[in-house]
């Protein structure tokens, strides 16, 4: 129950932040929620990938590259998500930090803590 809980608080977010931010288009809610599922499954198997990749610059830069890993994960679903269009690099990096620190907010309020 608690993962639903969390991908529904993550598409409701990211539905919300692409009525703020004009960089990134949803056709709808549904695609919201596909991209909340797309999201989970790219942070399972494709994140760890980029952040062992990705780790030397992550102690150089003390971990501000983990956010640019973060943008690259929102690039991949966008590829993969027909109903979403993100205009950019700079797009994909200011949604992705935005749905990042609403969610976790979100989760923490709404979420079980079991």
């Amino acid at each position: 129950m608690n993962l639903i809980i969390r991908l529904l608080i993550t598409a409701i977010v990211a539905y919300l932040l692409t009525k703020i931010l004009p960089g990134v288009h949803f056709d709808g809610f549904s695609t919201a929620i596909i991209f909340a599922i797309v999201l989970g499954i790219l942070n399972i198997f494709v994140k760890p990938i980029l952040n062992l990749f990705g780790l030397p610059l992550t102690i150089i830069t003390l971990g501000l590259f983990a956010l640019v890993i973060n943008a690259i994960i929102i690039l991949i679903a966008d590829y993969f998500i027909d109903s979403m269009k993100v205009d950019g690099f700079l797009w994909a990096f200011i949604f992705s930090i935005l749905l990042s620190v609403i969610t976790s907010l979100a989760n923490s309020m709404f979420a079980d803590k079991d």
